[in-house]
């Protein structure tokens, strides 16, 4: 099963019908267009939530990256030795660090320098693969399709984060499993994903 994020709404795409299939509306896939698709989306008030019943999900993703452009990008949920997970303040809402994987670079390499970078942090080990996300967003008139692939990681409790501020990033906290209820109000709907790895 996959679930792309576009703005507040979520396409699921899936070998079974989603539960309670009444919260969604069903896309057939036979004639799909992505474009055609996010365009009514954008028109249609009220509905947020869509789904395609596929055999093969990954032949539908497929379809629908071969359409847009598409950006790699990769992240890390940070832990410290106190237990505590790093977040960064960006654009008025919680995320985790995640940035552009550069020409030549892996996805772990990628992974550990946008957290260094964007929170001044020191990355002390890099463990498994959380999960990807994938999100839709419109930029310059053009429609981006990001995966990023997320880690689990460790590092030193450092009092002293630095925001970088030209990516945007007001804030960076440590932040306890018990203030995740602050982050869950004002987040991405892709980060809302990540969360109960935290809360497990």
């Amino acid at each position: 099963m996959y679930r792309i994020y576009i703005n507040e709404a979520v396409l699921i795409i899936a070998e079974s019908m989603p539960n309670p299939a009444k919260e969604y509306q069903q896309i057939e896939f036979e004639h799909f267009d992505f474009l055609h698709f996010y365009k009514r989306m954008v028109s249609e008030h009220g509905v947020s939530r869509y789904f395609i019943l596929a055999k093969d999900v990954n032949q539908v993703l497929k379809r629908i990256k071969i359409s847009l452009k598409v950006i790699e990008a990769a992240g890390g949920l940070v832990k410290n030795e106190q237990g505590d997970y790093l977040f960064i303040f960006r654009n008025g809402k919680w995320d985790l660090p995640k940035g552009k994987i550069e020409i030549g670079e892996n996805v772990k390499d990628a992974a550990i320098r946008e957290v260094e970078e964007e929170c001044g942090v020191k990355v002390k080990q890099i463990g498994r693969i959380i999960c990807k996300t994938y999100h839709v967003y419109e930029l310059y008139g053009e429609l981006i399709f990001k995966q990023t692939t997320w880690y689990h990681m460790c590092a030193m409790n450092q009092v002293n984060l630095i925001p970088q501020t030209e990516e945007g990033i007001t804030d960076v906290r440590w932040l306890s499993a018990k203030e995740m209820n602050l982050v869950k109000q004002n987040t991405y709907p892709s980060i809302q994903e990540i969360i109960p790895v935290i809360m497990h």
